[in-house]
């Protein structure tokens, strides 16, 4: 008889709003089994799911503990740190994005994951979204040369909002902390390698650190196939609701767009809500016969949430441990896309174009 596997242990450090998605994603999955959420400060608010769990004020006791699986969801500044000690410490890590606060840092998780042998997964979700996945095959089958169109602004407020500005004492930028998902996408779509970026950015509010921070962002990067990009986000009360949303890739045979149901998204709460971040309602994908356009709608009426999302990230994490998964390209591409956005907020703070090695 083939003996049961015993669940995977797991310490999850960082509770804030993706430590509790990932934590109830490994709540719900057998294959997992908590055995420490860890933060800093006391945790206020926890779903009743996760009351069990013991909590640790430190990472230090929770490698004590030799979990399996240590889970990093804290600020930016922490990741590289946290990542390697795990490790070293004998723990496969799962870290949100982006993977460091420098590409030197995000080098030397990598290089670590590989002399420990140890799996590194990064917390790049629109890789496990199936409407995602589809709009980039979409687009891949128009072929290049590509325009390709991206934008996330976040109208935020409240605590929202000191959640963005404690993000920004770590990222300077908003395009540094998005921007990693969808520089990813643009280069699973197209082959081309990416020469040249240029950022610009602005800060749009007083209670952002004047020379250091800026709130909204843009950048704009070329291919050496001609294909072109930009992304641009905002964080903050006074950006625009109008066309904060935008996925789109125009190619010479047509264009692939993601179309939100703005009237249900306004009424879940708008650019702030979580879902809305990932949710897409629709794929139009339009091609051109004999100079005319045709214009087809895919439905993506029954795509995951965001918590939904966030478990298929684990459950990745889990196959390719238990499967002895290669995960060169994963994490090679996290370490791509970083130096991406943060070349174009080098580009932004020197006012001029950074060709891209």
């Amino acid at each position: 008889m083939e003996q049961t596997r015993r669940p995977l242990t797991v310490a999850v450090i960082g509770v804030g709003q993706m430590g509790i998605s990932h934590a109830l994603a490994y709540h719900h999955n057998p294959g997992f089994e908590i055995v420490a959420l860890v933060n800093r400060s006391p945790i206020k608010h926890l779903p009743e799911e996760l009351i069990i769990y013991q909590t640790l004020l430190d990472i230090q006791d929770a490698l004590c503990l030799k979990p399996d699986v240590v889970s990093i969801n804290t600020h930016t500044a922490t990741h590289a740190n946290y990542a390697v000690a795990a490790m070293e410490a004998g723990a496969h890590v799962f870290v949100e994005k982006p993977l460091a606060a420098t590409v030197a840092e995000a080098e030397e998780v990598v290089n670590t994951a590989r002399r420990t042998n140890r799996k590194l997964v990064i917390g790049y979700i629109l890789r496990h979204h199936p409407s995602w996945v589809e709009f980039i095959r979409q687009a891949r089958q128009l072929g290049p040369p590509f325009v390709m169109r991206m934008n996330l602004n976040q109208r935020s407020t409240g605590e929202a909002w000191n959640i963005h500005k404690r993000l920004l004492q770590d990222a300077k930028n908003p395009v540094v902390d998005c921007g990693v998902h969808y520089l990813d996408v643009m280069l699973q779509i197209t082959d081309s390698k990416p020469v040249q970026v240029r950022g610009m950015g602005l800060a749009l509010s007083d209670e952002i650190p004047a020379g250091d921070q800026v709130n909204y962002g843009h950048l704009q990067v070329l291919f050496g196939d001609g294909s072109v990009g930009w992304y641009e986000a905002g964080w903050g009360p006074m950006m625009s609701e109008t066309a904060y949303f935008v996925k789109d890739v125009i190619s010479p045979k047509g264009s692939v767009s993601i179309v939100m149901n703005e009237t249900s998204v306004t009424a879940a709460g708008g650019s702030a809500d979580v879902d809305s971040h990932t949710k897409t309602s629709k794929i139009r994908v339009s091609t051109v016969v004999d100079g005319i356009p045709r214009d087809d709608i895919l439905s993506t009426e029954d795509e995951p949430g965001h918590n939904e999302l966030c478990a298929r990230e684990q459950q990745f994490l889990l196959d390719s441990i238990l499967e002895d998964r290669d995960l060169s390209q994963h994490m090679e591409d996290a370490v791509r896309s970083l130096s991406i956005v943060l070349a174009a907020d080098a580009s932004m703070r020197s006012n001029r174009a950074v060709d891209l090695p």
